[in-house]
C-alpha cells in the first residue's frame, strides 16, 4: 500500500541558553493544518513525546541469532577437519597437506579481501550515512498530529505492528497560543528531533509549531519540499485499525497508583522469564486492592492505594508485559494510570494521567503477529448494518463539531443511538475516527489523505473472511472447559452451508493452539501447518466474544 507525502523541508530545532524551538515539518499534500504555541509545562511534555518516541522505535519481536559468519567458517574448514580425522592413516604426508592448503587457503583469503575491501567499506559508509542523514526511513511511518478545538494530539505505531501510543495536550499545556487551525497531518519526525526533546528545560522558553508556512506552495522553490513515498504493509495499517476499533469495545475498568507501574516495571526489570506462561494476571476483587500476578514466577503485587471499583470479580491475564516498560518515564510526572482491559489475551490499554496531558498506550492481544492470535476480526466486525445515508449524516455532523459522544450526535439528528454507534464505528474502522477513551468521545481523525481500501484491510487471508460469514450465520455451539493445566479446550460445531463440521481445539496457558482437529478438508490436508481452518477461527472468536461484555458505549 503506497503512502505518498511532501514535507516542506525537515523538523528542525533550534535550541539557545534562552530559547527552544520545535518546527514540525507538516505534509503539504494534506489539507492544511497549522499550530503555533509556547509550552508551559515543559518537562512533562519531554518526557511525555520522549515515551511516543519509545512506542515508534519499539520492536520486540523475537530475532533468531545470526549464524551466517559461523557456517560459513565450519565450510571453510570443512577439509581440515577432514584431514585431521584422516590424520592416522598417514599423519606426515596428512600435516604436510594440510600446511600446504592452509597456506593456498590464506593467500585466497587475502586476495579476496583485498579485492572486496573497497565494496564493504562503501557500503558501510553508505548504512551508516542512512543512519545518520535518513533515519526516518529506517521507520514504518511519521506520527500523525491532529489538531482539535480543545487538544492537539500525536498518534504513532510501533515497527512491531502491537503498541499505539497517543499523546493528548489540551491548551492550558501552553501559556501562549499564536495560531491554529484544526485539521490533520502528517509531520517529519527527524532522527534527530528525540535527541534535541531532551534539552528542553524549564527556565528555557519552548516554542512548538505545526509550521503554516510549509502550505504555501512556491513552484520556483521546489527544491525546498522533500517527497517521500513509504510502501506500508498491508498487516500494518490493518494492526492500526484493529487497534483503534478495539478502543469502542467495553472494558474493564480501574486505576492503577504511579508505584504500582513502577513495581511491575521493576519486576520485569529484574527477572527474566525462561519458561511460560509470560502473561500479567490481574484479579480484581470488588472493594479489594488490586492485585497483580506476574507469571511464570508467581510474584505478587498487592495496589494498596488502588481499589477494584467494578461490581463483579474479575480475573485477565494479558501478554507482550515488557511493552509496559515503555510508561517508565511517564511514571515521575504522572498522577495515575487508567487501565482497561477487554479480557483474557485480548487487546488493554493504558492511559497515563499527566495533568492537562494524557498518554494512551495500547497493547494488541500479543507482541508477535503470527497465526496463533489470527482471526482477530471481531474487532473489526460492524456491530449494525447502518444505510449509506445515516452514516452520511453523522460524518457530515462530526465534521462540524470535530468530537462529540453517539448519543450528542443521535440527539443532535435525531436517530437512534444504535444506529450512530454503528456508523461512527465502522468510520473508525475506516480510518477516518478515532475513539478517545480519554474523554470517552469520538474524535474525527483522517488516518490518511485519501480514504483507505477497508475491504482490502479487514482480513489477513481469506480463511478469515471465510470465518466472519459463519459468524454471521450464528450457526455456531460450542463448549469451554478449564484443564489441570491452565490450558482451555474448545469443542463445537459449525453449520455451514453444505455440511456441519466438528471441531475441537486445546489453547494453552499463553492462548496460544496447542493442539486442533477438524473434519473439514482443509484441515485434513493442512493439519495446522498453515494455520487454522475458518471453522476454527469461528468459533474461538465466538469463545472470545463471551469475554467482551456485551453493548455499546
Amino acid at each position: 500500500m503506497l503512502f505518498k507525502y511532501k514535507f516542506a523541508g525537515n523538523s528542525t530545532v533550534t535550541s539557545t541558553s534562552q530559547k527552544t524551538g520545535l518546527s514540525f515539518a507538516p505534509d503539504t499534500l494534506r489539507e492544511s493544518a497549522w499550530f503555533v504555541g509556547k509550552l508551559h509545562k515543559k518537562l512533562a511534555f519531554r518526557e511525555a513525546i520522549s515515551a511516543l518516541h519509545d512506542v515508534v522505535v519499539s520492536d520486540l519481536r523475537f530475532k533468531p541469532k545470526d549464524k551466517t559468519a559461523y557456517k560459513e567458517w565450519v565450510a571453510q574448514n570443512e577439509a581440515l577437519f577432514l584431514a585431521e580425522y584422516m590424520a592416522g592413516y598417514d599423519a606426515n604426508a596428512a600435516n604436510n597437506r594440510i600446511e600446504q592448503i592452509k597456506a593456498e587457503l590464506t593467500d585466497v583469503r587475502s586476495q579476496k579481501e583485498k579485492l572486496m575491501a573497497p565494496f564493504y567499506n562503501a557500503r558501510q559508509k553508505y548504512f551508516n550515512y542512512l543512519y545518520e542523514k535518513n533515519k526516518e526511513a529506517w521507520f514504518v511511518l511519521d506520527p500523525v498530529i491532529t489538531i482539535h478545538p480543545d487538544e492537539l494530539f500525536f498518534e504513532c505505531f510501533s515497527q512491531d505492528e502491537s503498541t499505539y501510543g497517543k499523546l493528548g495536550c489540551n491548551y492550558n499545556v501552553f501559556k501562549q497560543l499564536d495560531d491554529y487551525k484544526c485539521g490533520t497531518t502528517n509531520v517529519d519526525y527527524s532522527s534527530a528531533l528525540y535527541e534535541e526533546f531532551q534539552k528542553i528545560r524549564d527556565y528555557k522558553e519552548t516554542e512548538l509549531k505545526v509550521d503554516p508556512s510549509g502550505f504555501t506552495v512556491q513552484t520556483t522553490h521546489e527544491e525546498q519540499y522533500k517527497e517521500v513515498k513509504i510502501d506500508l504493509p498491508e498487516s500494518w495499517v490493518r494492526g492500526f485499525l484493529q487497534v483503534s476499533s478495539a478502543m469502542t469495545l467495553p472494558t474493564i475498568q480501574f486505576d492503577l497508583h504511579p508505584m504500582d507501574i513502577y513495581n511491575i516495571c521493576l519486576l520485569l526489570r529484574r527477572f527474566k522469564e525462561k519458561r511460560g506462561p509470560r502473561s500479567l494476571r490481574y484479579v480484581l476483587e470488588p472493594g479489594q486492592p488490586v492485585k497483580v500476578i506476574l507469571e511464570p514466577w508467581g510474584k505478587e503485587i498487592i495496589c494498596a492505594r488502588s481499589i477494584y471499583p467494578g461490581p463483579t470479580r474479575q480475573e485477565v491475564r494479558t501478554w507482550g508485559r515488557r511493552r509496559l516498560l515503555i510508561l517508565e518515564r511517564l511514571i515521575p510526572v504522572a498522577k495515575k494510570f487508567t487501565v482497561h482491559l477487554l479480557g483474557t489475551g485480548l487487546p488493554s490499554f493504558y492511559i497515563a494521567d499527566l495533568g492537562d496531558m494524557n498518554f494512551t498506550l495500547g497493547l494488541s492481544g500479543w507482541t508477535a503477529n503470527d497465526w496463533s492470535h489470527a482471526g482477530n476480526f471481531d474487532l473489526l466486525a460492524p456491530r449494525l448494518d447502518v444505510d449509506d445515508a445515516i452514516k452520511a449524516k453523522v460524518f457530515t455532523s462530526i465534521q462540524q463539531d470535530w468530537l462529540g459522544t453517539a448519543q450528542h450526535f443521535a440527539q443532535k439528528l435525531s436517530l437512534d443511538s444504535a444506529q450512530v454507534s454503528g456508523a461512527l464505528s465502522a468510520y473508525t474502522q475506516a480510518g477516518r475516527v478515532i475513539y478517545d477513551l480519554n474523554r470517552n468521545v469520538y474524535r474525527l481523525r483522517e488516518l490518511s489523505r485519501e480514504p483507505l481500501p477497508f475491504d482490502k484491510l479487514r482480513f489477513d487471508n481469506p480463511r478469515e473472511e471465510m470465518a466472519a460469514e459463519l459468524l454471521k450465520s450464528k450457526e455456531i455451539t460450542f463448549n469451554s472447559q478449564e484443564l489441570a493445566d491452565g490450558s482451555t479446550q474448545l469443542s463445537g460445531t459449525v453449520k455451514a452451508s453444505r455440511k456441519t463440521y466438528d471441531m475441537q481445539m486445546v489453547i494453552d496457558a499463553d492462548e496460544k493452539i496447542r493442539s486442533a482437529n477438524c473434519d473439514c478438508s482443509y484441515y485434513i490436508e493442512n493439519k495446522l501447518y498453515k494455520g487454522p481452518c475458518e471453522h476454527m477461527l469461528a468459533i474461538r472468536q465466538s469463545f472470545n466474544k463471551t469475554r467482551i461484555k456485551e453493548g455499546f458505549r
